[in-house]
């Protein structure tokens, strides 16, 4: 198969992006996650299958998909006509999506090739030049679709184009050898430094996270640290974290606080929240964070 062709799942490819290495970026978020952190807040992200969203608020009853859809998954109460979803039926196939005018139901989800993605990559080179900016493939978790990856940093790679990989590091060390000479920046997550805490909040435990950075680090990659920082989850985590990293070689390290914007997601794929006592931090413990991280020699800070 050429490289071009090979397959890939997506589900979303965010432009002008500021936050996600340097310059002006493209955000290219592959489906499917290994993890399950109880905050996350892109829960679309997690399944590596193509769902659909619902938004009651939008819905004008027109039952269209209910026709358009081969298994039954939508119905409407006959007493007080209320969309139901039987989430349980649906197989994915965005049918019901395709045919919603009014945006009710969003699919989430893309079938590409590495071709499909990489051109709309190009679409924003002159931002890349200008700005020093480039392309950041994450997720989900991206390393889990490794040939499709490697393709398009491969592409990017032949057109001069600055690449990073957004990864939480946990896979086997085989799938970083084989991206390493191909990646500009990694951008790799750290939640907790207790492996018993790390399991509870993310369902693994951080063992081979943890081997990965420390291998990356010794290979000279160019790594940014990032740690979300979830006041009643992994607050507790900070001092250790940062004890970790202290002897590693890192650009630096970034802190995420905790946000609430992706809640409203958990509601549309039908999903509970399962973070409901999150905060997020004050600006002055976000503060007193990174002041620690800076006493260990570390260059840190803030969002």
């Amino acid at each position: 198969m050429e490289q071009t062709e090979i397959p890939g799942t997506i589900f979303n490819i965010q432009k002008f992006s500021v936050h996600d290495g340097p310059g002006v970026r493209t955000v290219v978020f592959f489906k499917g996650c290994n993890l399950s952190c109880l905050w996350c807040h892109n829960p679309e992200s997690v399944s590596a299958k193509k769902q659909v969203e619902f938004y009651p608020d939008r819905c004008i009853g027109c039952g269209r998909c209910m026709e358009a859809c081969p298994t039954g998954a939508h119905q409407f109460d006959p007493e007080s006509g209320i969309h139901i979803i039987r989430r349980e039926l649906c197989t994915g196939c965005l049918s019901c999506a395709d045919t919603c005018y009014a945006q009710a139901l969003v699919g989430v989800g893309e079938d590409v090739t590495a071709d499909d993605v990489f051109r709309r990559i190009l679409d924003d080179r002159m931002y890349y030049e200008q700005s020093g900016g480039g392309v950041t493939f994450s997720g989900g978790e991206c390393m889990l679709q490794p040939v499709f990856l490697k393709a398009l940093l491969s592409m990017c790679r032949a057109e001069g184009i600055h690449t990073a990989v957004d990864t939480a590091g946990y896979v086997g060390w085989k799938w970083f050898e084989q991206i390493l000479p191909l990646t500009d920046l990694f951008l790799y997550d750290v939640k907790a430094a207790d492996e018993q805490v790390h399991k509870a909040l993310t369902g693994a435990g951080n063992e081979l996270i943890l081997q990965n950075l420390t291998r990356l680090s010794k290979a000279g990659a160019n790594i940014i640290v990032r740690i979300p920082f979830i006041l009643g989850y992994n607050d507790g985590e900070m001092e250790g974290i940062a004890k970790l990293l202290a002897p590693l070689s890192l650009q630096k390290v970034e802190i995420l606080p905790y946000h609430k914007l992706g809640n409203s997601k958990y509601e549309a794929l039908g999903r509970e929240k399962r973070a409901p006592k999150a905060q997020v931090p004050p600006a002055e413990l976000l503060d007193k964070t990174v002041e620690a991280f800076r006493a260990l020699g570390i260059p840190a800070s803030h969002t």
